[in-house]
This record gives C-alpha cells, sequence and structure tokens, in this order.
C-alpha cells in the first residue's frame, strides 16, 4: 500500500487538525489510543524527544472534543462514540529558566484554558488554585468530567539542569500543580502526562500515585515510533522505486524497543524522505543536551559500557536531580535502548542495554569524543582511521591510536583519576572507534574472561587489549586465554591488538600485533 506519493510530510507538524485538513501524512495509530482510552484512565508516557508525543496529545485533544470528521479514514473512527468532553490542555514549550519564569507560563497557560473553555478563575495568582478551579468550573459548565493533557511535563526541570537550585524549584512547583490532579478525581474523564524523563515518584509525582506507567507496557510500546510493517505500508513502494536499501534504513534508524516491536525515530524517517534518502543523523543533530555529557564526566562513566550495559528496572525508569545516574538519564534521552528484558528469580526484571542504531552510534561518539579532545580533530582524522582499519594497515592503526591519545588535553588527565587505569584509555578507544559505525563489543565475554575491546567488520575481526602502568604482555593475555575462539568459525581474518599505555607518558609504549587465520 503506497501512502506516500499523495501525502505532505509533516516535519514540525504537531496538531493533528492540521494534518488531516492539509493532507499530511498520518501514520494511523487510533487502534492503540482506542485501546488507551477504553482500558484506563490516568497514564503516563516518556519518550525521547521528536518520537510524536506532542501529536499523541493533539490527537486525543480532538478525539475527546468529539470531532469525528478529523478521523474519518482511520481506525477509530466507527469504534467510538465521539462524546465531547472539555479539554485542559497545558504544552511546556518555551525557555522557564528561573522559577518566576515558570509560575508565569502556567498562568498563561490556564488563562488560555480559560478563555477557551469559556470559565473563569476567581484566583488568579495561585497556579494551584487556578487549576483546580478550571477543572471544577469546566466541570460544571458543561456537564461533562474533564480531559487533561500535559505534554513535555518534565521540561522546566530538565531545561535547568545545569542549575539545579533552580531546577529543584520548579520541581516544586510542578509537584504542587499536579497534586490538583489527584484531588479532583470526581471531575475527571481521562489523563495523560507526556514527557521525555520518569522522574522517582518521590520527585514529583508524590501527589499524583495513581498514574498508569505505560512506558515500557508492552501492549502500548508501539504507540510512538514507527514499526517495521507500518513503515512497509506508508513507505516500501517509494523506497524500493528509488532504490533504497530497506536494510540500510533499518540499520540506521531502527532499533528503539519499548518492549513492543522495534520502532524507527519518526523524526529520522521524515527528514531521511525529504533529503532525497541521504542518510545522515537528523534526530542526533537537532540538539544532545549538554547535561548528557556533564552526567557523563561526573559519573566517571565508563563509555564501553554502553554496550551490553545492564540496569535494574528501578534505575532504568528512575530520574532524579539529586542522583542523576548516566544509565538512566542516557536510556530515558533515547541514546540507549532495550537489548533485552531478563526476568529475575526473586522476583521483578532486569534490562540489557544497546546503543539503537547507526545513527546513535556514530554521533553519540562523535560527541564524546570531541568532549575527550576539546577539538575537533577527532572527526577529522576518522577517515584515516577506517583507511587504516579496512585495510588492516596495523602500523597507520598505531600512529592513529597514538595521535588520539596524544590530542587529550592536559587538565583531562589531572582531573580524572579514571586516567590512571585502563577504564579510561579504553573508554576513548572505544568512543573514537565506534564512532565509525562498526559493532563494538566491550568487555567482549568468553569461557576464559573478557576481552577488552571487539570490533566486528564485513570481512575482518579485530580483539584490543589494553594495559597501563605494567609489563605484563597484552597480546600473551589474549592468545593465553584464547579470546578469538568464539570466533573461529565466521572464516573471517582475527587481527589480535595489545597496546600498552604509561600513564606518565599519557600514550603508547608498547603496541604488538598477531594475525590469526
Amino acid at each position: 500500500m503506497d501512502m506516500m506519493k499523495p501525502k505532505k510530510l509533516p516535519i514540525g507538524v504537531q496538531d493533528f487538525r492540521e494534518i488531516r485538513e492539509e493532507d499530511y501524512l498520518y501514520i494511523d495509530k487510533t487502534g492503540l489510543i482506542y485501546k488507551l482510552i477504553t482500558s484506563g484512565k490516568y497514564y503516563f508516557l516518556s519518550r525521547p524527544r521528536r518520537f510524536g508525543k506532542s501529536l499523541l496529545v493533539s490527537t486525543l485533544k480532538y478525539l475527546f472534543q468529539g470531532e469525528k470528521e478529523l478521523f474519518k479514514g482511520l481506525y477509530i473512527y466507527d469504534k467510538y462514540d465521539f462524546l465531547k468532553y472539555p479539554v485542559v490542555h497545558i504544552s511546556f514549550r518555551g525557555e522557564m529558566r528561573s522559577p518566576q519564569e515558570l509560575i508565569k507560563r502556567i498562568l498563561h497557560l490556564l488563562e488560555n484554558n480559560q478563555k477557551e473553555l469559556g470559565v473563569n478563575c476567581k484566583n488568579r495568582d495561585s497556579c494551584s488554585d487556578c487549576f483546580e478551579e478550571l477543572i471544577k468550573g469546566a466541570y460544571e459548565k458543561y456537564n461533562q468530567k474533564v480531559v487533561i493533557l500535559i505534554d513535555e511535563y518534565d521540561k522546566p526541570i530538565i531545561d535547568n539542569i545545569d542549575q539545579i537550585e533552580v531546577a529543584m524549584e520548579n520541581r516544586n512547583i510542578l509537584r504542587g500543580l499536579y497534586s490538583i490532579i489527584k484531588d479532583m478525581d470526581p471531575y475527571i474523564k481521562f489523563v495523560l502526562l507526556t514527557g521525555v524523563t520518569k522522574f522517582s515518584k518521590a520527585g514529583i509525582f508524590s501527589g499524583l500515585n495513581n498514574l498508569e506507567d505505560i512506558t515500557l507496557v508492552p501492549e502500548f510500546g508501539n504507540l510512538l515510533g514507527i514499526t517495521q510493517a507500518e513503515l512497509e505500508d506508508y513507505f516500501g513502494d517509494v523506497f524500493r522505486e528509488k532504490g533504497v536499501d530497506l536494510e540500510e534504513v533499518r540499520e540506521w534508524y531502527n532499533g528503539y524497543n519499548f518492549l513492543g516491536d522495534l520502532v524507527y525515530n519518526p523524526f529520522d524517517l521524515l527528514l531521511f524522505v525529504k533529503h532525497k534518502f541521504e542518510f545522515d543523523s537528523y534526530w542526533f543533530s537537532t540538539g544532545t543536551p549538554k547535561f548528557l555529557i556533564d552526567v557523563i564526566d561526573k559519573g566517571n562513566f565508563y563509555v564501553p559500557r554502553l554496550s551490553g550495559l545492564r540496569i535494574s528496572k528501578t534505575m532504568l525508569d528512575s530520574f532524579d536531580i539529586d542522583n542523576m545516574l548516566p544509565e538512566s538519564v542516557l536510556f530515558q534521552s533515547g541514546y540507549l535502548t532495550i537489548e533485552k528484558q531478563i526476568k529475575l528469580d526473586f522476583g521483578g526484571y532486569e534490562y540489557e542495554l544497546r546503543l539503537p542504531n547507526k545513527e546513535v552510534r556514530i554521533s553519540l561518539m562523535d560527541h564524546i569524543m570531541e568532549y575527550y579532545l576539546k577539538v575537533h580533530e577527532a572527526r577529522q582524522r576518522k577517515t584515516d582511521l577506517y583507511r587504516a582499519l579496512a585495510n588492516a594497515d596495523i602500523e597507520k592503526l598505531r600512529q592513529e591510536i597514538e595521535c588520539l591519545l596524544a590530542s587529550i588535553p592536559y587538565h583531562n588527565y589531572t582531573k580524572n583519576e579514571l586516567s590512571q587505569y585502563e577504564g579510561y584509555y579504553a573508554s576513548v578507544i572505544y568512543a573514537y572507534m565506534q564512532s565509525l559505525g562498526f559493532t563494538m563489543i566491550a568487555e567482549d565475554v568468553t569461557n576464559r574472561g573478557r576481552a577488552d575491546l571487539t570490533m566486528i567488520m564485513k570481512d575482518k575481526i579485530y580483539i584490543f587489549e589494553i594495559k597501563v602502568d605494567t609489563n605484563e604482555s597484552p597480546i600473551k593475555q589474549i592468545k593465553e586465554r584464547q579470546y578469538y575462539k568464539k570466533y573461529e568459525n565466521q572464516n573471517k581474518p582475527i587481527y589480535l591488538i595489545g597496546i600498552k599505555i604509561d600513564s606518565k607518558e599519557r600514550n603508547i609504549v608498547g603496541f604488538e600485533w598477531e594475525k590469526m587465520n
């Protein structure tokens, strides 16, 4: 079914009415929306930025306002009664860099809702009091329960992570606002809050503990994002007509797992089509939050852990200003996703995480490398590194790694205790090589131990072992523990690379290699 040709691409268009009336492409999610609104009342949904949260909120707004004709031709059109309910719609867009700006913004949003619903608040100075009056007033005027839709509920907090005191004050203001919802239960039909992060209940939802978190509920895993089947339905014919490699599209933009089907980042796909099927990091380039790198830095995070990282459910879905875990921040921001869910014998789950796709692998590692080097030199040297690896030019590979380590500013060593250990150097080398887009496995598990880094290319494999301030031979360890054995059946040449680093010299003092097969 080719639905692409007659449709405009809704890039940046988040209003459901505009999409339907202006004949933009709309991927029909109303089957899942119908299930959502008929099976519960209070919901919370977290997804990375630009994943379609605002469009979902807009769709629900027009649905509950009874705008049936906008849904003609969609799954829900003849399934739902389209009764009209008063809708309170709050979206925290724009900058709110102080508590005063946040309060002003909330009061402005409440005033807009008053005008739209024809309800007046007597108390216009208190956000919480006005919110309560608005809900009750709308219920009384329309003799119908009220729908509350709050988009980007966390933006006033995460936009101020660089000024923690402001973030905490904004958190307290929002906690007071959201706590009103629970006490209004007799007046409420439906509630949805969306955002990027999920704060711990003590952090912001202490007064709203009846929200059902559907972020990782399998039946709603495909509510946002584009599945492989949807890609085939809406884009498949055009991609094939233009000679686009569907497997390459999958490698670049698919891979996000919210326990439903794997999904594509919708923003990436739309920009990929708009830019005539040219692969690029469209989503990543729209803005990587500075606090992400700050969290990695402050936590002395071992970057190679990004492959095969395991984390408990509690850590995964909890975000707090007071204690930001790099793993949680990376997952909730969309830079890590779930590889698999592991049921624990004593109850609950653990999750193994991974980088979602080629776009994130390349771009995030570029970003981290720029942090390590404080210059753009990392990107400039990538072509030479790629050629060295592709051509198995091991001497050139050694030179590139030496240049890389020599480029690290002196103060990075003096302020970072990890610089004395393998972990720091492994992080730098891992990020550098991962930025090429190849499959990298850190702490590659074998039956005899763990290799520091394994790189898998189409026609060859590299196994790296890194030692710091030691006389031990890293390549001897690879051979004695036979880290290469698990790859012998792939019929590819395997290159064993042993690197010795002196922390005082801050560079390579020994480089050994051997080719297997």
